[in-house]
Formats: structure tokens, sequence, C-alpha cells
């Protein structure tokens, strides 16, 4: 069932304009608006959440026109990227406050909160002050300040921007949690590696425009623009099992190919990511560090801003990103056999 649908949206400010936003967001669809900065994201968001009215188009919630409608009548929370908690009210007050603001009775405010604080894992922090908590902590209460309303999509803006490494793992894997949990998310950012590891749907923005829309593998596989391809940078992702043997961790693809991974990876399923700038191609099988070692058939060969791009089909493809001088140097044709290497750690293992 459709959700959310925008119909060529459009939207002029200073300098820069929407063009003809044409969207739909599906139940249970964790969305992704991706691309770099400045492109025209967060507009589209604000556009859904009421925060700015389009020049023309119009924004269908379940089928009924709400493109007029108040940010306060759309069933919406919005998260934005640095938090927006009020530093003079204590954690229970900001998770509170949209409730009082629509006069909720006490006694349910306070089995609201405590419900979704604990759900949020900040049951303990409601008498804290914003100034003590971490980057982490904050994201959680804005988080639960947003779910405390139980909206119907939750939206959120560069949520993991600001925060380092390991608080993006830890808030990756709540939002996975939040969203297997039924809830509709649309997530703005300009990070390829969160939209892999979290969107079921992802749009990628470019210009005040949508240029290519699909899956994670039609949009990371196949893109369709030159854009596309040098935003994303990576050909080559493969969704996995991880495993640990005597030879230390590796990761098996769909089809069954054994990828080594460097030692810090954890028994999990997710995604390996392979540069192609990282994968070596020889005519014959060479000895060397690169651990992983791949006999396959030159499919394609692909001028591209970048270098030559050749697709190799081991069983499962590979694209490897080589020099003019190289490919001539080799005499690399379209049908002919070539090994492929890489080291383990150019492997990159992102958990889901």
């Amino acid at each position: 069932m459709v959700h959310i649908q925008l119909n060529k949206i459009s939207k002029k400010y200073a300098g820069f304009e929407l063009k003809e936003i044409s969207i739909s967001v599906s139940e249970n669809d964790y969305f992704i608006l991706l691309g770099e900065s400045g492109a025209g994201k967060s507009m589209i968001l604000e556009t859904i959440a009421g925060l700015v009215w389009p020049d023309s188009g119009e924004i269908l919630f379940r089928g009924k026109n709400i493109t007029q409608q108040k940010i306060q009548q759309r069933k919406v929370g919005i998260v934005f990227q640095d938090h927006a908690i009020f530093p003079h009210l204590k954690v229970f007050d900001n998770i509170a406050y949209p409730l009082r603001s629509r006069k909720c009775e006490g006694h349910t405010i306070r089995e609201m909160v405590t419900k979704i604080a604990t759900q949020m894992g900040i049951a303990g922090l409601l008498d804290r002050r914003p100034a003590t908590l971490s980057g982490g902590e904050l994201q959680r209460v804005a988080l639960a300040r947003s779910l405390v309303q139980q909206p119907e999509i939750l939206l959120l803006d560069e949520p993991l921007a600001s925060l380092d490494t390991g608080l993006k793992t830890e808030i990756r894997a709540l939002l996975r949690e939040i969203h297997k949990q039924g809830q509709t998310i649309i997530h703005v950012t300009h990070d390829y590696e969160e939209a892999l590891a979290l969107g079921t749907r992802i749009a990628v923005v470019n210009k005040g425009k949508i240029i290519q829309e699909g899956s994670p593998e039609e949009v990371f596989h196949h893109p369709t623009s030159s854009f596309v391809a040098h935003f994303i940078g990576i050909r080559n992702y493969f969704k996995v099992k991880t495993f640990s043997d005597t030879l230390g961790m590796k990761a098996i693809t769909e089809e069954g190919l054994i990828i080594q991974l460097p030692e810090e990876c954890v028994v999990s399923e997710g995604f390996v990511l392979i540069r192609g700038e990282d994968i070596i191609l020889s005519d014959e099988p060479v000895s060397s560090s690169a651990t992983n070692t791949f006999r396959g058939t030159i499919t394609e060969i692909l001028p591209t801003p970048r270098g030559i791009e050749v697709c190799v089909d081991t069983g499962t493809l590979f694209y490897a990103l080589i020099t003019h001088s190289s490919l001539n140097r080799m005499g690399l044709a379209e049908g002919g056999v070539v090994w492929i290497h890489f080291k383990a750690t150019a492997a990159r293992f992102i958990k889901i």
C-alpha cells in the first residue's frame, strides 16, 4: 500500500529549485533520499513534513491530498541532524513536549514517555539535562520525542552525520529495530554506506531532481547515469553471511563465493564492499599478499571518468578499475579469461 506520494512537486528558492519531484513510499518502507550536500534532499523532507509548501504539485497521504495541510495536522515525526533538543528541559520533559502541546493528561504522558524511553534505552536518563548527555544519547532522545507521537511516517534528516563511527553503528542498529517494528521511515543522507545498511528503497537526488530510484541492488549495481556511478563510487557490493574458520574470517556471497575478510570482522549478515581500484587483474594466478584470487570471464569493458571499468564474471560479478595503459598493455578484450586479486583488507564489511 502506498503510504505517501509526491506528484511533480516543484519549489523555487533564491538560486535553487526542486524540479517535479515524484516519489512513492509504501507502508513499512525504509526510504532513503541520497545525494550530495545542497542537492535538495532536506527540502524534499521539509515539504513532506509541511514545513514548506510547494509552488506546484501535490502530496497524497494514503490517497488524501495534504499539500496545503499544516505540519501539526500531518501524521509525521521529524528528527534533525542537530537533534533540536530543548537545553533547559530535562529528558522527560523534552520527550513529553509534543504530548503536552496536544493537552494529553498527565498519567497518559507519564505512561507514554516511560514506554518509549524504555524502547530507546534511555529510561535511566529521564531526570538528566541535555548538556550531560553524549551525542548518541541525544539522538535517542530526539528519536523518542518524535516516536512518542506515534507518527505514521518518521522523517530523519542526516541523523548520523554528527556521530562518530561507534555511535553510528549503535544508532543504525536502533533505526533497523524501529523499522522492523513496522515504522515507515524516510531518511536523508549523503553517505552511501548508510543508505546500503538501512534502505529498502533509494532515490538519488542531484540538483533538485530525482535522477534514479530503486532497490539498493538496482541503484548500486546498475547506476543509470555517470553522476550516480561516480557519486556512489563502488560497484562491488555483495550481500553475505560471515563465518570464522582456521584461516580467519570469511564471507560467503549469495552465489556461494568465499571472500577472505579482515580479522576484526564479526560473524553476522551484511554486505561486503570492494573498491574497483583495489582489484588487480592478471593473465595468470600470481603469488602475492592478495588473499582473494578468482578466475573469471570479461563480460564488459567500459570507459568511465575515473578510468577503464572491466566487468569480470567469476560466478559473482566484479568491477575492476584500471588505467588505459594497463588495458592496452594486457590486451584485455570482452570474452577473455582473467584472474582477479584483492587483499582481505580491501574488503569492507557492513553489518546489518
